[in-house]
Parts: structure tokens; sequence; C-alpha cells
């Protein structure tokens, strides 16, 4: 089996510098320092991208725009344009779409592609992908880099080995040499938290998690660390799918608070609201979800967070906010919130699974709940159903209490 990862080369600041030049704009933005960014007048106002020549200032992503100003007074801010971006990243698709019927787009701005068979047409793997690479940075104007292995994880390992504008081979017997000396952060799948935890323990590269202990990495992770050792010895047999529904690589909400939320029921309300919406969304793909993960921003616009793997995939809103809570527990430093989010990922078809019966009524019980409140508000409107934790007062009809474990909802429907 032989996979690519493409991967477009800051994203978002090459295709607004591409479009830019394209308009007559007299410099290439990725050459000076430009950031990307939303309002400076509001508190959203954060850079979602930024020039290598930022990144000399010390700039970095997700940091408020008024300290980025303040490290270079000079820098070029310009907003985001999702419609724009998405068009480049069709163009992308449509070239790789070439190579290989096999394409999975796992972002906006990533997609897998599987070359097994193609090599018939189109020649050594890493040949093709230098001709890939080329085609795009040509006809697009912007640079890719493309991992190359035998599946999905040393492909994505291999596109980050070193960027811009670069193709990696990444197979087993070069594991050793390219990947284990890597800082354990850089595995995919490894986030703060794990990698904080598994320091500790003096593993501090990829190699050192490779070659440990498996039961010790349960014990200290749980099912995450199975799963990044597995990753760290370079075992993946995730094949790439053709997902209409998944062309993203997660479903996720987040919002920034106008007010330091620094109380615990405070940001549970706002994360319970966010799961809603993650979890409609889920639910409208017809597909499950095996990751959850939250992010924090606090007043000092540093960032962190924490993530799950769960033993069963699920689209329940129920179930996905009882996960949130958790790694909220776990994760929260206690310092003032400015942003919370709520992502899921790995998305599945249903599968089976062996459960006892308390467990199959409780599933049954929500699905019915969701399915409910969704029908609802799909015909009379969001604010039809209002969960009874965010109803202060107003002319609504009550349904009270709890229903089976799940939080109690109010109806708001126009009479």
């Amino acid at each position: 089996m032989t996979i690519m990862h493409v991967d477009a080369n800051s994203a978002y600041l090459s295709w607004t510098a591409v479009n830019l030049l394209k308009q007559g704009f007299g410099r290439d933005i990725r050459e000076i320092p430009s950031v990307i960014g939303g309002n400076q007048e509001e508190r959203h106002g954060i850079v979602l991208a930024k020039s290598i020549s930022a990144k000399k200032y010390g700039i970095k992503t997700g940091e408020s725009l008024f300290e980025a100003k303040r490290k270079c007074p000079k820098l070029e801010v310009f907003p985001p344009d999702f419609k724009l971006y998405m068009s480049y990243s069709n163009a992308m698709y449509k070239i790789l779409s070439e190579y290989s019927p096999v394409i999975q787009r796992y972002s906006i701005d990533e997609c897998y592609l599987d070359y097994t068979g193609s090599e018939i047409c189109f020649g050594d793997p890493l040949d093709c992908a230098q001709k890939i690479k080329e085609r795009i940075k040509s006809e697009l104007g912007f640079t890719v880099n493309i991992g190359v292995s035998c599946n999905k994880l040393l492909a994505k390992m291999g596109s980050e080995l070193k960027k811009p504008d670069m193709v990696h081979s990444l197979f087993p017997e070069e594991i050793k040499r390219k990947m284990w000396p890597l800082p354990i952060e850089e595995l995919f799948m490894v986030g703060r938290s794990a990698a904080r935890k598994l320091r500790k323990i003096n593993i501090n590269t990829i190699g050192d998690l490779a070659v440990s202990d498996l039961e010790l990495i349960k014990r200290l992770l749980k099912s995450q660390g199975a799963l990044i050792w597995r990753y760290a010895n370079g075992i993946d047999d995730e094949p790439v799918c053709i997902e209409e529904h998944t062309s993203q690589k997660c479903i996720g909400n987040s919002t920034t608070v106008n007010h330091d939320v620094k109380y615990k029921e405070e940001a549970y309300k706002i994360l319970l609201a966010l799961t809603e919406k993650v979890a409609l969304r889920l639910r409208k793909t017809g597909y499950f979800a095996s990751i959850i993960s939250i992010n924090i921003t606090n007043s000092s616009f540093s960032r962190y967070g924490h993530q799950m793997k769960l033993t069963r995939a699920t689209d329940s809103t129920s179930e996905i906010y009882q996960k949130v809570k958790r790694l909220f527990d776990e994760c929260w430093k206690g310092d003032p919130i400015r942003l919370l989010g709520v992502s899921v990922t790995e998305f599945t078809e249903e599968c089976e699974y062996n459960m006892n019966m308390f467990e199959q009524c409780n599933i049954e019980e929500y699905r019915a709940v969701d399915e409910a409140v969704d029908k609802i508000r799909e015909k009379f409107g969001e604010s039809a159903l209002i969960r009874g934790t965010f109803v202060g007062s107003g002319n609504m009809m009550s349904v009270g209490g709890k229903i089976s474990g799940v939080s109690g909802y109010k109806i708001n429907i126009e009479k």
C-alpha cells in the first residue's frame, strides 16, 4: 500500500497572498511580516495564520492581534475569507483526483491520497509526489508538503518533517532515523497534557515512547496510551476513506466570552451550549465520533486543551457532554477563561459493541431525546427548545426537572 499526505503550507496566508497578487496587490504578503486575523476591535481578534517574517518577531498563532502588533508595529493584518479558502481547497482536490480515485479530504488544507495501483499509470510514488507538488505550485500559486509512506500515520508524519515545499518519504525502515529522534510533542495525537505526563517519566522523544513498556503507557494514559504507542512504532491500519460528510478533520465550535469566566459552573454552561451545536452537526452527517477534545484560552491568551479516545463512538449530546466536563475538570488550571471550544473527530459509521442491558437502555434513551429535540428545532427553529439550565425567565412552557439523567428542556414556541 502507498499513501500520500498532501498539506498546503500556511494555507490561509498563502491563499490570501495568491488572491491579492491576482488582484494587483503590489507585495507578496508571504514575504513580509503579515498575519491573517479577525476584528481588532473585538476580543476574538486573534492571529489565525502568520508569515515566516512574522514568526521571526515571536508572533504565535492564537495570540491577540493587539499583542502581535505590540511585537511588530508594522505588521500587516488581513481578514480571513473562508469562501476563498474553500475554492483553493477544491482546486487542490481536483488536481489530486487526477492521480487516484481514492482521496480523503482530512481538512480544508489536507488530503490523503491512496496511490496504491496508480504506479502503473504515473510511476514511482516519490517522483509522482514531486510532479503533484510542482503542478500545485505552478497552476495554483501556493506550495504544499507531501509525505509518502505505507499508511496514513507515517505519510502525515512525513509531510511534517521539513517545510515548506518539500516531499518526504517515511517508510517503516526509515522510522528509527527520521521519526524516533523527534520530540514527543511532534507525534500525532500527543497533546500538551500527554507530553507533560510522558516527560515526567523520562519519555522525551518519539523513540523513547516506541521502546517503552506498553502496559506502563496504558496505565499512564489509558486508551490514548495504547494508540500513541502504536503510532510511535509506525502502526496504523486506518484506510483512506472517501467520505463526503467528513471532509473536515473535525466538527467543532468555540466561543470567545465578553468577560473572564472564573467559575466552573459558568464554564459548564458554555461547554453545554457548544456541545449541543457540535453534536447536532455530527448527527446531521450520519457519522459517530471516537475522539472528543476541548480547548481553553485564558485571559493571557495562553492556550491549552485535552482530549480523549472513546471505547465506543457516539453522536449523543449527553454522552459527549459528560466527557467534555470530565476533560475540563482534568485540564482547567483555574485561570480566568476567555475562550472555550469543543470538537469531535475520528468519524466512523455505527458499529456494534458489546454492552450490558443498562448501557443499551441509556443509549437508546439518549438517542430518543436527541431525535425529538432535533426534530423540534428543525421545525420551529433553534430557540424553540432551550435547556432549563439556560432559562432565567420568560413566558415559556416548562418541561421541568430531568429527563432520565439528561438536563431538562423548556419549550419556547410562539402560540
